[in-house]
């Protein structure tokens, strides 16, 4: 940390604390007690009301705030779940810059808005609902793909696709441009370009292994806009399920990607799923057990004939 970021940050810390010794910023910025003397000594210098009580240590006159700005206490609770959330989602970089904003916007409110809006952000709780091996890799491949995409460098990774193709292999080599990321419903996907598929495609990070960076540069498409993208819909497939009235609810709760319609009668749910094919739901189905029946297509029913047959082969 160079001596004018300290300089702030001794600045931010005193507004969050109302007396700190030279010792606490001493291990706070990791320097020495004479370097923070010279440091209160420029602050004072350019204006800033930093008062000093012997032997008990600094504090910033009532009053002073830097910057001048004010926000509500619905505008700091906004801002500072703002901030959980890049923590909790995006990788370490990014998590670390978030706590430093916390920080920063903590430290310009008055004392009345920051106790209220930390009760406040005391009711609210963010939980992830990815297992957490998962997400500590997604975040790890999150920012290297970040950095890809920042300096247009292609990337190689290994991936696992979820529906066995026809060779009976689900993994492939994919060497990729990456245009972006996108978070969708708790799970980071890169839209890239895929020289093997010759086109724009989607990957799961969570499904990625072996990934690196290439020396090979890309040039982003000047008609490509991430914010304006959106994905051709080819499912084209129609899939009808009965559900049982037993277990409704709970699938209700477990909405499904796929889901076109839902239709509630007496005794159950009535489903219809678009999708590409069919197999895209084969262990949401099994999964249910007896309480999801497939209506339609009959190849589909014939499917999870066989695959139910296999289990009870097994046993």
């Amino acid at each position: 940390m160079n001596k004018t970021d300290r300089l702030l940050a001794i600045v931010l810390e005193l507004q969050r604390n109302k007396v700190l010794r030279a010792e606490d910023l001493a291990a706070k910025f990791e320097t020495s007690v004479r370097t923070i003397y010279r440091d209160i000594q420029a602050l004072s210098e350019a204006g800033v009301s930093v008062v000093g009580a012997p032997g008990q240590g600094y504090s910033i006159m009532e009053g002073y705030f830097l910057p001048p700005v004010s926000f509500t206490v619905e505008e700091a609770v906004t801002l500072l779940i703002g901030t959980d959330f890049i923590e909790q989602w995006f990788d370490a970089y990014y998590g670390s810059k978030s706590r430093h904003s916390r920080e920063k916007i903590e430290a310009i409110l008055p004392e009345s808005i920051r106790s209220e809006a930390a009760r406040i952000r005391g009711s609210f709780r963010l939980l992830a609902t990815a297992e957490e091996a998962v997400r500590v890799q997604e975040k790890a491949y999150l920012n290297v793909i970040r950095q890809a995409i920042l300096e247009k460098r292609k990337i190689s990774f290994r991936y696992s696709k979820s529906i066995t193709e026809m060779d009976g292999n689900c993994q492939n080599i994919r060497t990729a441009a990456p245009y972006g990321l996108v978070l969708v419903r708790g799970s980071w996907v890169l839209i890239a370009w895929c020289e093997l598929r010759q086109g724009i495609r989607h990957f799961r990070l969570s499904r990625m292994t072996e990934l690196t960076v290439q020396e090979m540069e890309f040039m982003l498409p000047d008609d490509f806009r991430l914010a304006a993208y959106k994905p051709p819909d080819d499912r084209n497939v129609h899939v009808q399920v009965w559900v049982d009235s037993s277990i409704a609810d709970k699938v209700k709760e477990a909405y499904n990607f796929y889901t076109e319609t839902v239709e509630e009668h007496n005794g159950g749910l009535l489903i219809t799923f678009r999708v590409r094919q069919p197999e895209e739901l084969l262990q949401w189905v099994l999964g249910w057990g007896s309480g999801v029946v497939v209506l339609e297509p009959e190849s589909f029913r014939t499917r999870v004939r066989e695959e139910l047959e296999k289990v009870l082969n097994r046993y």
